[in-house]
This record gives structure tokens, C-alpha cells and sequence, in this order.
């Protein structure tokens, strides 16, 4: 009989609405049963796509005996990280505290007031490898809780005031001016892996944000170094297991330091990012490369992502049936048996296959280390292995729609779309981003996720507003219609009045001051996997101000953002990768480029513009005075015909008419 679980909107609550335990969604009404029976929480993290959430779930949470003791002895409460990333953040933050690391599933013991005194990750069914056994970790919680429930009470209320206490430490502004962010850029290209590119060992995973920035560093200095880091990691990355060869799309890591042999999950957010840094590589590199894996990406999200609203799902799972790479590890065997014994040879040696295996029970994850000889022979190979593939067990779909990653794959659709004239891509962004708008925003503010076209009751927090706003610029600037603007500058306004901490300025709470209150109210100015909110709002920002709308008050919170964040990115490039994109754009003011005219020579001049300036640069076209577009006010034809204005903060050069006049003017500005 499924449990409360049941009526869910997350897939990651609905994987577990059939376990023998009795879930509680996160809320008041599952703390007050707790403190009724005087029993702890068992809180327990997860998402949809996550292996050993998998793991954990069959190996403990199906099992009838250990529910029957949870039932008993707990109130169990399932989250999912990703429709409330608020609670995990606070918890995380504990579970790092006490165990020195962190990861999901996230298993938290409370107290019925919330508060955490033990916290791990995965348990096994038995023990092993030094961890206990769920069972033998319940019955320890149990034990302590019932025959000294004072001091355990005692210690979680300090556990919890250490958390808030750290929480609101800060660290000390430091400007980032054009120095900092060179010295950023020769700190990052020193931890390069000179042999498989990207930085660190294993495991490995795309650094996008660091990408962008040292692409934007290089236009700005011509920094030879930064742009090879850059194009090297993604030959690299391009030519691995980590990307698919055959359908497109990035995993979410390599467990190897050569990407090899991916974790297969693919994520939205990932991908996004990725198509953003590919596609403004394609722009700098005399290579095909870059273009094919933007094209390949955005089709991948498109096809494989795409909702039947218009948004974009949020992944797909690592496993298959339970096993990973099932659905993507091939043998040579397996590829003579599509192909025939001529192709699926030539196949193995093109992709890497071997008899040995470089994946698990002598299957080969696919890797390209070379573009074939014959171009038609692969694309005929590719299609009936893609086909093959088609037929075979399929991870499961996480289709719920996230503000914040469906504002990525917005962003990085329609300036992508623009910039390699991809219409179709910048009408795909625009689907998307009515959809959020007309669904997620529920009278005046933003919602979390959606699934199905049903909206879920969690608040959007700081990521989902700064980073819809972004994608809201980036469809003005590639449609040039003013509904994107105003959406955008309404959800800024909105983000400063309820997100701005008051007492220090350029700092931001990743929750509203009027979201539901938690241990603490969570910050973050970090960049992980995905963009931290403050870095996202400082981006948006920063972009709007030169767009025309209230550009005193949002320049001034975006340098103030950028100075609270400055300690961190001057020490730790590597985890501020879009701040540094940040300070890049407004190192060069950001530039703008405004190109008034319809005709032949003003869409030439608008292409021309979007292929050459520089990441963070500003690039609207439309009739002059053209209503809702305030960048093309005041700026005439020239001799009746188009014409591209290139400026610089309150400043602009002469008028251009030509696209060798346009290089130039842009190639002046610093």
C-alpha cells in the first residue's frame, strides 16, 4: 500500500511512495508527531538519479523488518536535494561538521525541534568496510535516545548553534580588478593536467565555469595559455566516455582522471553549462570540434530533456535496472552483432572497445580519440548503434522541471542560438522560459520545480530567481523583444527586496526573509556544480544594468556582490568560476552592442556581433527607439541604413556600418 509519499510531485518521493516505511514529506505536522511520541527524525536525503540512494533504498528502506523498527522507533522524513535544496544545505552543512565529508543519500538523525545530532551518508545492510549496519546504527540511536535523551538533546541544540554561528561568518571584501583576475587565471592554468586536461585526479568533473572564464580572460588579454587549458580540456573531455558519442550530452563525472569511464548520470545543469562554454568556444577555435559537441549538446537537451510543456527535465539516472552503464557499455562482440564483422572491427578499434574491456565485466564505455577517416562509414555506424542502443533497457527519467537549471539551459540556449544561428535553439528558450513564467510564478513569486504541468509548493530560493533572470537577459538580447526585460528587471527587484541581507551589503541569503524558517538561513558563495545564487544574481545583474533598466541601483549591488565574494575568488579560482565570469564582464564594462536597422545590412551587422564579441558582452538589435528595448533608444540609421553602436559603460564610438568597421571598434575596447 504506498505511503504519504504517494501524492508527491518529486520523482525522487514517488521512487520510495511504495516502501514498507512510513515517509513523512518534510513538514510541521511530521516534527509535531515526533515530539507527541517523543521519538527522533530519521531524515533522509536524496534525488533521483543518485546511485547509492538506489543502493540504500533496496538494500534498506524495501526491507519489511527495518521499516517495521523505523515505523516504531522514528519519524521518517524523505527529501528531495534538488526540489529543497534549503534543507540540504542545512544539513549538509552538519554532516560535513561532523563527519569531515558529505554526500548522498544523506541520513540525519533529529531531534523533533530539528535539530541534528548524528549525521552520515550511505549505511549498508551489513557491515562492511568500517561501516555498521543500518539495523546496528538504528538501534544505537534508539538506545541513546530513550536512556540519555537529555544529553542527546543537549548536544544537538549545541550542534545547532555552532551551525548558525558559522553560517553568518563571513569572509573579509577584497576587490577584483583586472590583476585579481589574471592572477585567478595563472593560479587555475598551474593545477591544469597537462595529459587529460581539466584539473585535479579522479574523480574528474567538467570545470564549465572555470572554462568560461579563462575563454573570457583570453579575450581580454589574448592569453594564449588560458585559451589552449581551454581547448584541450575539451577535446579531451569531448573525445571521452564522459561524453556520448552516439545520442550527445555529458555525464555528470569521470570515476577515472582521463574521462574515460563516466558516472552515468546525465544532468540538465551540466549539460547546460557545458553547451554554454562549447558553443562560445566554437566561436574562438579554428576547429570544427567545439560546434559539432555544442550542436550534438543542444540536440541532446532538446530530445532527450524535453518536456511535453516546453521545460527541460532535470536528469537521467546513472543506473539501468539497477546496473550501471548498462544501457551504454559495449563489447566487441555486442558491436559485430549490430554491424557485422567488417564494421563492428572497425567500429571497436574507432571507439575504443577492447577485449579487455576499459568499463566493467570486459564491456568499453565508447571514447572518440580521433575523428574517423570515413565521415559517412561513422555516421552510418553511429545511427545503427544509436539504434541498437534505442532497444535495450533505458535509465529512468527525472522529469520534474527545476527554475533554476531550466534558466541554465535557457541562457545557454538562446546565446548559443544566436551566436551559431540556431533559430530553432532560441525558440526552444522561449518555450521554456514562458513556461516558467506562466507556471512557476505563482502570484508575484517563483516556485522551485513543476512536474507534469502541476507546480510543487516549494519556494524558489536565491538560484532559481538570479538564474531565470539571466536567461530572461539572454532571450532579450537574442529575440530583442522588451517582454524578456521587464520579466527579468521585475524578478531582480523582487530578488534584491527579499533576498539582500540588510545588514551587509553585496551579501545575499539563499532563502526569501519570508521562506520558512530552518535551523539557520542558509548562504552560499561558492560555485559547485552549479553556479551559487549570489554569483547567478551578480551575472544578472550586472548584465541588466547596461541594459537600460534602473542601471545605477543594479551596477551598484553587482559591485558590491562582487567585493563580498572577493576573498574567495582571489584564494580559490577553481570554486568561483562565475564570479570570475562576473568580474570579466564587468572589468570590460560589460560592452554593449547595439544594431539599429532591419534590413540585410543590420541582420549581417547583428550576426556579425554575436559571432566576434567577447563572453559578457551586451548585444541587442531592433528598429531604433524600438518600444521595451531600452539599448536602442537614441541611436539612429546611419544614411537611412543600419548601423551597430559599440560601447563601453555611458560611452560609446561612432556609429559603424560595416562588419570589418565592427572588429575593429570592438578589438579597440579594452
Amino acid at each position: 500500500m504506498p505511503n504519504r509519499l504517494a501524492a508527491a510531485t518529486s520523482p525522487y518521493l514517488l521512487q520510495h511512495a511504495d516502501n514498507p516505511i512510513d515517509w513523512w514529506e518534510w513538514s510541521d505536522e511530521a516534527f509535531a508527531e515526533a515530539a507527541e511520541r517523543d521519538v527522533p527524525v530519521l531524515l533522509s536525503v536524496g534525488y533521483a538519479a543518485c546511485h547509492w540512494c538506489h543502493v540504500m533504498a533496496h538494500e534498506s528502506f524495501e526491507d519489511p523488518a527495518i521499516a517495521a523498527q523505523v515505523n516504531a522507533e522514528y519519524v521518517a522524513i524523505k527529501v528531495d536535494r534538488e526540489e529543497r535544496p534549503d534543507i540540504d544545505a542545512v544539513y549538509m552543512a552538519a554532516t560535513q561538521a561532523m563527519t569531515g565529508q558529505g554526500g548522498w543519500p544523506m541520513t540525519c538523525f533529529l531531534t523533533p525541534a530539528g535539530e541534528p545530532f548524528h549525521c552520515g551518508t550511505y549505511y549498508p545492510s551489513e557491515p562492511r568496510h568500517g561501516m555498521p549496519a543500518f539495523r546496528q546504527l538504528l538501534d544505537a540511536v534508539t538506545k541513546a535516545w530513550r536512556e540519555d535523551g537529555a544529553r542527546v538533546r543537549s548536544s544537538a541544540g549545541q550542534i545547532a548553534s555552532r551551525l548558525a554561528d558559522g553560517a553568518a561568518a563571513l569572509l573579509p571584501p577584497a576587490g577584483v580588478d583586472a590583476d585579481a583576475l589574471d592572477r585567478a587565471a595563472v593560479v587555475t592554468v598551474e593545477a591544469f593536467d597537462e595529459q587529460s586536461g581539466g584539473f585535479g585526479g579522479a574523480p574528474k568533473f567538467p570545470p564549465s565555469m572555470v572554462l568560461e572564464f579563462l575563454l573570457r580572460q583570453h579575450e581580454r588579454t589574448g592569453s594564449a595559455e588560458s585559451l589552449r587549458v581551454v581547448a584541450v580540456t575539451a577535446e579531451r573531455m569531448a573525445r571521452g566516455g564522459i561524453h556520448d558519442q552516439l545520442a550527445g550530452g555529458f555525464a555528470r563525472y569521470s570515476v577515472d582522471a582521463r574521462w574515460v569511464v563516466p558516472h552515468f548520470e546525465k544532468m540538465l545543469y551540466d549539460n547546460a553549462l557545458l553547451l554554454r562554454v562549447y558553443g562560445h568556444l566554437a566561436r574562438l577555435a579554428d576547429d570544427p570540434l567545439p560546434r559539432r559537441v555544442t550542436e550534438e549538446t543542444a540536440a541532446f537537451l532538446l530530445r532527450d530533456l524535453g518536456t511535453a510543456e516546453g521545460g527541460f527535465a532535470s536528469a537521467l539516472d546513472a543506473d539501468t535496472d539497477g546496473v550501471e552503464g548498462l544501457t551504454y557499455a559495449w563489447t566487441p562482440a555486442q558491436l559485430r552483432e549490430v554491424l557485422g564483422e567488417d564494421d563492428g572491427r572497425w567500429a571497436a578499434e574507432l571507439l575504443v572497445v577492447t577485449a579487455g574491456g576499459t568499463f566493467e565485466h570486459g564491456s568499453s564505455t565508447l571514447q572518440l580519440p580521433r575523428d574517423p577517416d570515413d565521415p559517412r562509414r561513422w555516421a552510418d555506424v553511429r545511427e545503427r548503434l544509436l539504434a541498437a542502443r534505442a532497444r535495450r533497457p533505458q535509465p529512468a527519467r527525472d522529469d520534474k522541471v527545476i527554475t533554476a537549471w531550466n534558466g541554465l539551459a535557457i541562457l545557454a540556449l538562446a546565446e548559443a542560438g544566436a551566436a551559431l544561428e540556431h533559430p530553432e535553439w532560441v525558440r526552444a528558450a522561449a518555450r521554456a522560459a514562458d513556461l516558467l513564467l506562466d507556471l512557476h510564478v505563482v502570484d508575484g513569486r517563483v516556485r522551485r520545480s513543476s512536474r507534469g504541468g502541476r507546480v510543487g509548493a516549494a519556494a524558489g530560493v536565491l538560484e532559481d530567481h538570479a538564474c531565470l533572470a539571466d536567461a530572461l537577459l539572454a532571450l532579450h538580447q537574442a529575440t530583442g523583444e522588451g517582454r524578456w526585460l521587464d520579466a527579468a528587471t521585475r524578478l531582480l527587484d523582487l530578488t534584491l527586496d527579499h533576498f539582500a541581507d540588510p545588514a551587509r551589503p553585496g551579501h545575499f541569503f539563499d532563502t526569501a526573509d519570508d521562506a520558512e524558517a530552518l535551523l539557520h538561513r542558509p548562504r552560499e558563495l561558492t560555485d559547485n556544480a552549479t553556479p551559487c545564487g549570489s554569483s547567478a544574481l551578480t551575472s544578472a545583474l550586472l548584465t541588466a544594468s547596461v541594459l537600460g533598466a534602473d542601471p545605477a541601483r543594479y551596477r551598484s549591488a553587482a559591485e558590491a556582490a562582487l567585493r563580498a565574494a572577493g576573498t574567495l575568488v582571489v584564494r580559490h579560482p577553481r570554486f568561483a568560476g562565475h564570479w570570475l565570469t562576473a568580474g570579466e564582464a564587468m572589468e570590460r564594462g560589460p560592452l554593449q552592442v547595439a544594431v539599429v536597422g532591419g534590413d540585410a545590412r543590420g541582420a549581417e551587422l547583428l550576426a556579425h556581433a554575436r559571432r566576434i564579441s567577447a563572453g559578457g558582452t551586451v548585444v541587442v538589435g531592433g528598429e531604433p527607439d524600438a518600444p521595451g528595448v531600452p539599448l536602442l533608444a537614441g541611436r539612429p540609421l546611419v544614411d537611412g541604413g543600419a548601423a551597430a553602436y559599440v560601447c563601453r559603460g555611458f560611452v560609446c564610438d561612432r556609429p559603424v556600418t560595416t562588419a570589418a568597421e565592427l572588429t575593429a571598434a570592438l578589438l579597440l575596447q579594452p
